[in-house]
């Protein structure tokens, strides 16, 4: 299982143990991580599920693709870190990924 640590706007941190293949959203929604809203349930379409991924992790994760960059531009906050939450996929490499919230999603 790898550990994933939220970190919310504030500085709070959620350290939670997810399940392999599931995506960051998912295990934010099944911990009640606060900041991560999900209003489409993981399909890309809102951007309430938008994070900035801690840089020394950004080189494991894939690409985004063209329909989670688009959805990118209508979320608040935007950097060059940020990706949405439900496109990344948990593998065993991302044990240990950290992930900050915007303030604007509290």
């Amino acid at each position: 299982m790898p550990k994933v640590t939220y970190i919310e706007h504030n500085g709070k941190e959620h350290v939670v143990d997810a399940t392999l293949g599931a995506s960051v959203m998912d295990a934010a929604v099944k911990h009640n991580i606060p900041g991560i809203d999900a209003d489409c349930g993981g399909a890309c379409a809102c951007a309430t599920c938008h994070v900035y991924v801690d840089e020394a992790w950004l080189g494991q994760l894939d690409k985004a693709g063209a329909m989670e960059q688009s959805m990118l531009d209508f979320a608040n906050e935007v950097e060059t870190n940020s990706r949405l939450s439900c496109q990344i996929k948990l593998t065993a490499a991302l044990d240990g990924l950290v992930v900050r919230m915007p303030a604007s999603q509290h």
